[in-house]
């Protein structure tokens, strides 16, 4: 829960921002515009941003061990 908690914590704001900020009916990747409903692609992005805030987050975990 040490790495999850922060990282769904930082997926809510950065989920937030992103979306505020570009909208999901407007995405391109690889030159093809995503074809996805609007509710698909909030989850999908913050699942995205959870994944790496659990990286980011299970990564300090792990150098603070060898730290220590």
């Amino acid at each position: 829960m040490v790495v999850l908690w922060p990282a769904f914590l930082m997926a809510c704001v950065a989920t937030g921002i992103f979306f505020s900020l570009v909208d999901p009916m407007e995405l391109i990747v690889l030159d093809e515009r995503l074809h996805v409903h609007m509710l698909g692609a909030y989850t999908i992005g913050f699942l995205i941003f959870w994944v790496l805030g659990a990286f980011s987050s299970w990564l300090t975990a792990l150098l603070l061990q060898k730290i220590s």
